[in-house]
C-alpha cells in the first residue's frame, strides 16, 4: 500500500507511543501528538519555563517517545529508529494531520472524547486519508456517529496488541460504511509492511481475541476456586501443558495488569445482553479486592505473585486467594502433567491431560470445555469463520492452537460425547459438522487446507501466496533429499531450500552431510539455494553436547575432524556456483550465525537475534566465523593503512569477545552480521518467499561465484594491543582468568598470529588458527564446566 508514506498517532501513552515506534521501525515517518499540559512540573518551574514554551506543550508526546528507549522488551529496532518520530501536541500541530496518509487514534477509552476528536479531525481531513482507532472495545460505528459518509468510508478499527512490535495480531474492524477495497488494502499493508497477522473482526464488545481470552481467564478463576487450587498450581496446568505460553494464567495477568483486565472484562459485562454471559464477565471478588489494594501485578510490584528478598536471595511468592496473603510456591504433582510433558506432539499432550482422571486433568478439561463451547457459540456474532477465531487466539494470546484446532486435537467426537454426558448444550455448528460425517474442523484436500464454515460446508482457507509451507511442499513430494537433521526441498522456480530440523536446529553431522550434498548436487539442477526453516528459531548453534562428550573422552582427532568438516561445509556454501541466500530469524546464534555469514545475500526477519556467542561456553567460533567477520570488516582496506586496520580488528574482537547479539535484524547491520545490501522481511511468514525472490534475482542477473581474497591482519603488534585491552579488563575485575585465556586465544586468531602488521593472509590460514584455538580451549576443564552448565541451565557460567 504505497500511499501510506507518513502517519500520525494521537495519544502518547504506552500503546500510542509503541505504535508510533513500530511505524518508525518499518520506515514510516510518524507524528506523535498528545494533549497540552495544564500545569508545570517542578523541573520546568526551576528552568523558568512557562505553559507557552514548546518543550512544555509537547511534554506528554516527548515523554512517550523517551519511554521507547527504556521499555523492555525494546519497542524499537534500533535507537536511531526514533529519529522518524516527530513529537507535537493536539493544539499547535493539529493541522499537520492533513499532511499524513494514516491517522491512528489511541486516546483514552472514552466514547465521548473519541467522538469529539473525530469531529475535529474531519474539519481538516482530506479525502483519501485513512483514519482508524486502536480501541480495545468501544464500538467503531458509534465513534463516527454524525460524521460524513465519505469520512466513514475511510474509517475503521485497527486494534494492535501490546507490545506492537512483537505481537503478531492486528484486528481490523470495519464500520458499516468502510470501503471494502480499503479493507483489503489495509490487510495487505499490515501483513507486508507491518509484519502483522490480520483478522477481520465484527464491531462487538472486545472484538475477537480479548472476548474469548478474557472469558477463558474468568472461567479459570471460577474453576480454580471451585476445585480449591492455588494460582501457582493452576499455572502449572494452563501453561505449556495446554499449549499456552509459559506465563500461563496468573503470571500473564500480572504482566497485563489486573486493572487493565478488569476494565476489559467489565466492558463485555456492561454491553452484552445475555444474562448468563453477563454473569461470566462479572468482576471476581478476588480481583476487585486486589485492584482496591493496588495489587495490580508487575507495575505495582505485586499481584498474584510477589518477588521478595530472602537470605537465599530472591524468592517468588504466590497469593493465597483464601487468606489474601503470600506464601511460598507449591509444585502440583499430577501424573497427567508428567505424561503431557513426555508427549511428542501437542495433540498427544492435550489428550494426555484433558482425558486424565487426576486433579490436573479434571481442571484442564473443565476450563477447556467451557472455552471451546463459548468460542463456537460466538459464531457468527464476533467473526465470520473459525479461522479468524483460531488465528486471533494464536497471534493475540500466543496459544499454540486456536479453539477449533484444539477441538480437532482432542477429538471432536470423543469430546462432544463427554460434553453431552455432562449435560452441556452442543452449539449448532458443531452438531452440523458431526452430521456431515466429518470429525474435524480442518482438513486438507489436494494439499490445500480447508475449514468448516458456519454454512455447514468446507471451504478453502485464503492464504497469502507468500506463505510458503515447507511441510506442505514435502507432503507434495518436493523433498529432494533429507535425513534426521535436515532436508533439501524444491520450493519452485528452480530454487531449493536447505531446511534444518534437528532439535533446536543445532548443527551436527546430519546437517553437515546435507550441506555437503547441497554444495555438490544443487548446482546440477537448481539456480539457487535458500537456507531457512519454519521452526521457532533459525539455529541455536552447534551441538555442544556432542562436542562435550568427545572432549570428555579425549577424542581430539574426532573433534578436529568435526571442525574441519564444519569449516569445509561453510567454505562450500561461500563458493558454490549458484547463489546462496540465508533466511535467518529468531535466535541465530554461534554456528547459526556462521551458516549465515558465507551466504551471497541474507534476507533476515525483522526479529533476528544474531551473534557469535561461543565465548559463553568457553570457546571461540570454530566454523569460520572469525574469518568471515575479518573479511567483512576489512573489505576494501589498504593493508598498508595500519591506522585504519587496528580499529577494525578491535571491532571484530569486541563483537566476538563480548558475545554481542543483535536485538533486531536492523541492529545486525551494526555488527556487520548483515551488510547494507542484505534485506529485511517484516513478516516472518513471508521470509522463505522473499529469500527465494532474492536468489532468483541473483541468478537472473548472471550470478558468478565470488573469488577468494587475501585478508589483511594486524599481526603481532595488533595481537599485543588486543591482549593488552583484555588484560586491563582482567585487572579491573570485569573478566575472569578463564575469560582472559579465551580472549587471548581469540586475539591471536584475529590478529593473524605471528606475522608482521599488514600481512595479507589467505582464508585457510585463519581457519587453521581458529581450529587450533578451538581444540585448545575445549580441552580446558573450565570450558567443559561452562558447556555442562549451558546444557543444564540454558545460560552461561562465569568461572
Amino acid at each position: 500500500m504505497a500511499r501510506i508514506k507518513k502517519a500520525a498517532v494521537l495519544g502518547a501513552g504506552v500503546m500510542g507511543a509503541s505504535i508510533a515506534g513500530h511505524l518508525a521501525n518499518v520506515g514510516i515517518p510518524t507524528i506523535l501528538l498528545d494533549i497540552v499540559p495544564r500545569e508545570l512540573t517542578e523541573k520546568e518551574e526551576k528552568k523558568g519555563l512557562t505553559l507557552e514554551d514548546k518543550v512544555v506543550r509537547n511534554r506528554f508526546a516527548q515523554t512517550g517517545k523517551d519511554r521507547l528507549f527504556k521499555e523492555k522488551p525494546a519497542p524499537l529496532y534500533t535507537k536511531e529508529t526514533a529519529e522518524l518520530i516527530t513529537v507535537g501536541n493536539l493544539e499547535d500541530d493539529f493541522d499537520k494531520l492533513a499532511e499524513v496518509d494514516w491517522i491512528i487514534e489511541v486516546v483514552i477509552e472514552n466514547l465521548k472524547i473519541k467522538q469529539e476528536l473525530f469531529a475535529r479531525i474531519e474539519k481538516i481531513w482530506k479525502p483519501g486519508i485513512i483514519v482508524s482507532s486502536n480501541t480495545s472495545g468501544i464500538s467503531i460505528n458509534q465513534m463516527v456517529d454524525g460524521r460524513s459518509e465519505e469520512f466513514k468510508k475511510n474509517f475503521l478499527g485497527t486494534h494492535f496488541f501490546n507490545p506492537p512490535r512483537y505481537m503478531k495480531l492486528l484486528e481490523i474492524i470495519p464500520t458499516e460504511s468502510t470501503d471494502r477495497e480499503l479493507l483489503n488494502e489495509m490487510k495487505a499493508f499490515a501483513e507486508e509492511t507491518l509484519g502483522k497477522g490480520v483478522v477481520f473482526a465484527k464491531d462487538t464488545p472486545n472484538f475477537i481475541a480479548n472476548r474469548i481470552g478474557t472469558y477463558g481467564l474468568q472461567i479459570t478463576l471460577d474453576v480454580m476456586k471451585e476445585m480449591g487450587l492455588g494460582v501457582d498450581e493452576v499455572d502449572a496446568i494452563t501453561g505449556r501443558a495446554m499449549g499456552r505460553p509459559k506465563s500461563a494464567t496468573f503470571r500473564t495477568l500480572d504482566l497485563v495488569g489486573l486493572d487493565t483486565f478488569v476494565h476489559v472484562a467489565q466492558n463485555v459485562h456492561d454491553t452484552v445482553e445475555d444474562a448468563e454471559e453477563k454473569a461470566a464477565f462479572a468482576t471476581s471478588p478476588i480481583l476487585a479486592k486486589m485492584v482496591e489494594h493496588k495489587w495490580l501485578g508487575d507495575k505495582t510490584g505485586q499481584g498474584f505473585y510477589k518477588k521478595v528478598k530472602t537470605e537465599k536471595g530472591k524468592e517468588i511468592l504466590a497469593l493465597d486467594i483464601e487468606t489474601m496473603e503470600y506464601r511460598p510456591r507449591k509444585k502440583l504433582k499430577a501424573r497427567s502433567l508428567d505424561n503431557a510433558k513426555r508427549a511428542k506432539t501437542l495433540a498427544d499432550k492435550l489428550q494426555a491431560l484433558v482425558y486424565a482422571d487426576d486433579v490436573a486433568g479434571k481442571f484442564a478439561w473443565e476450563v477447556m470445555k467451557k472455552a471451546l463451547l463459548y468460542s463456537a457459540n460466538r459464531l457468527p456474532e464476533i467473526a465470520d469463520d473459525i479461522v479468524a477465531i483460531d488465528d486471533a487466539m494464536k497471534w493475540g494470546f500466543n496459544w499454540d492452537f486456536g479453539p477449533f484446532e484444539t477441538w480437532d486435537a482432542i477429538g471432536v467426537e470423543k469430546s462432544v460425547a463427554r460434553m453431552r454426558e455432562e449435560g452441556e448444550t452442543i452449539p449448532k455448528m458443531v452438531e452440523d459438522l458431526l452430521a456431515t460425517g466429518e470429525t474435524s474442523f480442518y482438513k486438507t484436500v489436494d494439499y490445500k487446507p480447508q475449514a468448516f464454515s458456519i454454512g455447514g460446508q468446507f471451504g478453502e482457507i485464503d492464504l497469502n501466496e507468500k506463505n510458503i509451507s515447507l511441510h506442505s511442499l514435502k507432503e507434495q513430494g518436493k523433498l529432494i533429499k533429507g535425513n534426521k537433521g535436515a532436508s533439501l526441498v524444491d520450493i519452485g522456480d528452480d530454487i531449493a531450500c536447505l531446511e534444518f530440523h534437528s532439535p533446536k536446529q543445532a548443527i551436527g553431522s546430519d546437517i553437515i552431510s546435507l550441506i555437503n550434498y547441497t554444495v555438490k548436487e544443487a548446482p546440477k539442477n537448481y539456480r539457487g539455494v535458500v537456507i531457512g526453516n519454519q521452526a521457532n528459531n533459525f539455529c541455536v548453534g552447534a551441538n555442544i553436547m556432542m562436542m562435550l562428550m568427545e572432549a570428555q573422552d579425549y577424542n581430539w582427532p574426532e573433534i578436529d575432524m568435526m571442525i574441519r568438516q564444519f569449516q569445509g561445509a561453510m567454505g562450500g556454501l561461500r563458493y558454490m556456483d549458484i547463489p546462496v541466500v540465508a533466511a535467518p530469524f529468531g535466535m541465530t546464534l554461534g554456528g547459526g550465525t556462521e551458516v549465515v555469514l558465507p551466504a551471497d545475500r541474507v534476507q533476515a526477519s525483522a526479529e533476528t537475534y544474531m551473534g557469535l556467542v561461543e565465548v559463553g561456553v568457553g570457546l571461540i567460533p570454530g566454523g569460520g566465523g572469525n574469518k568471515e567477520m575479518l573479511l567483512r570488516w576489512t573489505e576494501g582496506v589498504d593493508p598498508k593503512d595500519k591506522v585504519s586496520l587496528q580499529p577494525l580488528a578491535n571491532h571484530v574482537f569486541m563483537t566476538i569477545a563480548q558475545a554481542k547479539v543483535s536485538m533486531s535484524g536492523e541492529e545486525a547491520r551494526k555488527y556487520k552480521f548483515l551488510r547494507p545490501y542484505d534485506g529485511i522481511t517484516a513478516n516472518k511468514d513471508h521470509l522463505i518467499h522473499d529469500a527465494k525472490q532474492v536468489a532468483l534475482g541473483l541468478a537472473n542477473a548472471g550470478y558468478k561465484a565470488p573469488q577468494a581474497r587475501k585478508i589483511p591482519v594486524v599481526g603481532e603488534t595488533g595481537y599485543s594491543v588486543l591482549r593488552l585491552g583484555a588484560y586491563g579488563l582482567l585487572k579491573s575485575g570485569y573478566i575472569s582468568e578463564h575469560d582472559y585465556k579465551i580472549a587471548s586465544k581469540l586475539a591471536f586468531v584475529l590478529s593473524g598470529g605471528s606475522v608482521p602488521e599488514g600481512t595479507l593472509v589467505d582464508e585457510q590460514y585463519i581457519l587453521d588458527l581458529e581450529r587450533e584455538a578451538f581444540l585448545s580451549l575445549i580441552g580446558e576443564p573450565k570450558t567443559q564446566q561452562r558447556m555442562q552448565y549451558m546444557l543444564a541451565k540454558g545460560k552461561p557460567l562465569r568461572n
